[in-house]
């Protein structure tokens, strides 16, 4: 017998949903109390896991069944669509008015489908929602976030820290680095013992935020509004020119000038690479084409502002096209729960819930450096502009590295970029 899940979830919430779904007013049938049979809803999800995935046969074999025993007549359709088409899709089934119910979606991609009047904000929908978001961590939540309002609640969450091949330190003699000037200082041990000392594969805000933000910069001013005085802050140019001059003297391989999908796990398990700044993906990857390496891992690498990385993960949204918000906003309160959220992390989708955080490091014990970092991460700005913002960054930190390695000018371009994107919205 599949075991019920039982969440936090008000009574008073479900009956009127299910009296909202129902023909009759009625909700029980007198002689044995049990919950009338409504006129069946029908909600769809779309999410980007794999069609045969652990995620995927979760949903179907245990999730969704529990979900439905105890929703009766609302029943869930998930659709799998392959990541690169899933924002594409979402963006064009806006004019044809063919948007799902509920979307598990990219949390880079919230702000800007908000921004374009696709998602119906939950701080509205949901008259429990500031329970619900209390209990998720800070960083995650601040994803969905966007013109005053949340579109959105985090379902799974990542971040990244520092992870090291052990042997490559042993072999140079020396420690594991924690702080960005002890990196710049143990580097030409590391190259010498013939490993480079980082590696990232682009200049993308993923990739260089934790660095400007350690370094006590920033991107954007508070409000999401100017790059100016931010991007270019003493601060924030010199956390750049640290990873160029580490690029420069031959500490960092060329892939982080060169982007694409490549990723650095085989140099970090060969060897190649002493330390990347990466996610809990990685130690599944190592374990399989490594398996005699013990991977290290510690917080990203501190600075004057802290030891702070970025946030990655997925949102749970409901499209404002929905005709059955009630129900999507079950569901959404159904994956939030303890119970959905422990069976997630236990396919490798690690808990948004700060009350899981300890049970965590139960279920995966790599988790444990995810979880502390998880407390001071932040999310890339939450603002419809990002990706064209990304990308202008990214081209210009490309230009100055392969260049004349004038990182302030090139800041200085970065602002001035971000300023005119940002004029748009």
């Amino acid at each position: 017998m599949k075991h019920k899940v039982r969440y936090a979830a008000a009574a008073a919430s479900l009956s009127l949903l299910l009296a909202a779904c129902s023909s009759s007013s009625p909700d029980s049938d007198a002689s044995s109390g049990a919950p009338k049979p409504v006129e069946p809803v029908e909600i769809t999800f779309w999410h980007a896991y794999n069609a045969d995935s652990q995620e995927v046969a979760l949903l179907e074999d245990t999730l969704i069944p529990e979900f439905e025993d105890a929703h009766p007549g609302i029943t869930v359709k998930q659709v799998a669509v392959p990541y690169d088409d899933l924002h594409q899709k979402l963006v064009t089934a806006v004019a044809g008015g063919e948007l799902p119910d509920v979307v598990r979606s990219d949390i880079i991609w919230v702000p800007e489908l908000a921004n374009l009047g696709v998602l119906e904000p939950l701080d509205t929908l949901m008259d429990d929602f500031g329970d619900i978001s209390a209990a998720v961590y800070p960083g995650p939540l601040d994803t969905a976030k966007w013109d005053g309002h949340y579109y959105g609640l985090p379902l799974a969450t990542n971040t990244r820290v520092y992870l090291s091949n052990p042997d490559t330190y042993t072999k140079a003699g020396i420690a594991v680095p924690t702080t960005q000037q002890d990196l710049v200082t143990v580097a030409p041990a590391i190259k010498k013992a013939g490993s480079y000392a980082f590696a990232d594969n682009d200049l993308s805000g993923w990739n260089v935020l934790p660095w400007i933000w350690s370094a006590g910069g920033d991107l954007l001013d508070p409000t999401l509004s100017t790059a100016d005085g931010y991007a270019n802050s003493p601060e924030s140019i010199a956390a750049i020119e640290l990873l160029y001059n580490l690029y420069k003297d031959g500490y960092i391989p060329p892939i982080i000038t060169q982007g694409g999908a490549d990723g650095t796990e085989d140099g970090l398990g060969s060897g190649e690479y002493a330390s990347p700044l990466n996610g809990p993906w990685d130690f599944p990857i190592i374990a399989g084409s490594y398996p005699d390496l013990q991977l290290g891992s510690s917080q990203a690498l501190s600075g004057a502002g802290g030891s702070i990385s970025v946030v990655g993960g997925e949102d749970l949204v409901v499209t404002a096209s929905s005709q059955k918000k009630d129900a999507a906003a079950e569901w959404v309160r159904f994956l939030l729960s303890e119970d959905a959220q422990r069976q997630l992390a236990g396919v490798g989708q690690m808990s948004v819930l700060k009350s899981l955080g300890d049970e965590m490091v139960t279920i995966q014990p790599y988790y444990a450096e995810f979880v502390t970092q998880l407390e001071t991460a932040r999310p890339r700005p939450a603002t419809p502009a990002w990706n064209e913002i990304d990308q202008a960054m990214k081209s210009r930190l490309q230009e100055a590295f392969l260049g004349d390695g004038d990182i302030t000018a090139a800041m200085n371009d970065v602002a001035t970029s971000i300023d005119a994107i940002l004029a748009k919205y």
